[in-house]
C-alpha cells in the first residue's frame, strides 16, 4: 500500500470525528440528512437559496450542511458516516473505493476539461508538459487534478516518476506557487481563475483533450437503503439551482463572490468553464472512471483494482 493511500485512510480518524460529534450533537436522533460541500460549487447555491430545507420538511427531515476543504476529506467523512451525501471530482472516489468505504456514485455533471489545469508562473522557462520532467508539482493529492497530471505527463511521455509531486491543498499549494518553491502547480477553478487574474499565472495544458474532469455526486450506501427518495429529492432540487445557475452566470457569481472570497469577474471565468446538467450515471461515464481507477493502480496509488460498476446508482434500484 503506497504512502498516498495510507495517509488517505489514516486521516478519516481525525478529520471525521469533529464533524460527526457536531452533527451528533445538533440534532440527535431526529431524521436528517447531512451534506458535505465545498467552497464552490453547486451544493453551495443550494446551500444559499435555502430551497431544498422546504422540500425536505414536507418529507419529514432536516438538513445538516459541513463545508470541506477539498474531496478527499469529504468522502473521509462519508466513509465513516458523518455524512450522507456530497460531491467531488474524479479522483477522490477512486480512493475512497479502494479504502473499502460505502459510497454510491448517484449523478454526475458533463465534462468541463477547461475547468482544471496545470500553471506555471508568467516568467517560467515552461512551454510545455514535456518540460516538467524533474521538476517540483503541486497538487491536492487524491483529487481530480491528480489524474489530470497522471494522464498529461502519460500523453507527453513522462514518467510519474520522472517528476517531484508536492501534496498541499490549494491555499498551501499557492503560496509556495507564488514563492517560486515549485516550478508548477495543477489546480481546478475557481482557484485557477483566481491565480491567473493574481499572477498572471500561464496554462501549460488544461483538461481538454486529455481528461473529462466529471463532477460526481455521492451518497452512503446505508443512506440509500433507508431511503432513497430523499436521495432523488435532493437530486431534483440541485437540477433545478443548475437550470437557474446556466441560465444567469452573473447573478450566480455576485451571489457566490462573496462567500468564496473572489471577486465577481474571476468567479464568472471559472463558472463560464464549468459543466451545467446534472444527471443520472451513464454505462459510459462509469467506463470512463473505470479508466481513472486502472490508471492509479498501475501507478500503484491504490492497493488494489476496483470495479466502479460496483458502487453505481441508478434511479429506481
Amino acid at each position: 500500500m503506497t504512502r498516498l493511500f495510507r495517509r488517505w485512510v489514516a486521516r478519516a480518524v481525525l478529520s471525521v470525528s469533529i464533524v460527526a460529534a457536531t452533527v451528533g450533537a445538533s440534532y440527535g436522533q431526529e431524521k436528517v440528512v447531512r451534506i458535505g460541500y465545498q467552497k464552490y460549487g453547486k451544493l453551495v447555491l443550494l446551500k444559499s437559496k435555502g430551497s431544498l430545507e422546504e422540500k425536505l420538511k414536507s418529507a419529514g427531515y432536516k438538513v445538516a450542511w459541513t463545508e470541506f476543504p477539498s474531496g478527499p476529506p469529504l468522502l473521509e467523512a462519508l466513509n465513516v458516516g458523518a455524512i450522507d451525501f456530497g460531491n467531488t471530482g474524479e479522483a477522490p472516489p477512486i480512493f475512497a473505493q479502494a479504502a473499502g468505504a460505502p459510497i454510491q456514485y448517484v449523478a454526475y455533471e458533463p465534462p468541463a476539461p477547461k475547468g482544471e489545469a496545470i500553471l506555471v508562473p508568467k516568467d517560467s522557462p515552461i512551454k510545455s508538459v514535456t518540460d516538467l520532467r524533474g521538476k517540483k508539482i503541486a497538487l491536492n493529492k487524491g483529487s481530480n487534478v491528480h489524474y489530470l497530471l497522471v494522464k498529461a505527463l502519460e500523453k507527453a511521455g513522462v514518467k510519474y516518476s520522472e517528476i517531484e509531486p508536492v501534496f498541499l491543498a490549494p491555499a498551501d499549494a499557492r503560496a509556495v506557487f507564488e514563492r517560486g518553491a515549485v516550478d508548477a502547480w495543477v489546480i481546478w477553478d475557481p482557484f485557477q481563475a483566481a491565480a491567473e487574474a493574481a499572477t498572471g499565472a500561464r496554462t501549460v495544458v488544461d483538461g481538454t483533450g486529455v481528461v473529462a474532469n466529471y463532477q460526481f455526486y455521492f451518497a452512503s450506501r446505508k443512506f440509500l437503503q433507508a431511503d432513497a427518495k430523499i436521495v432523488e429529492l435532493v437530486l431534483a432540487q440541485l437540477g433545478e439551482v443548475d437550470d437557474w445557475a446556466k441560465g444567469d452566470i452573473h447573478a450566480v457569481a455576485e451571489q457566490l463572490a462573496p462567500s468564496i472570497g473572489l471577486s465577481v469577474p474571476v468567479v464568472e471565468v471559472a463558472l463560464k468553464r464549468q459543466a451545467y446538467g446534472i444527471k443520472p450515471v451513464t454505462d459510459s461515464v462509469i467506463a470512463d472512471q473505470q479508466q481513472v481507477a486502472d490508471a492509479f493502480f498501475a501507478l500503484g496509488l491504490i492497493p488494489k483494482q476496483i470495479k466502479i460498476s460496483d458502487v453505481a446508482w441508478r434511479p429506481g434500484t
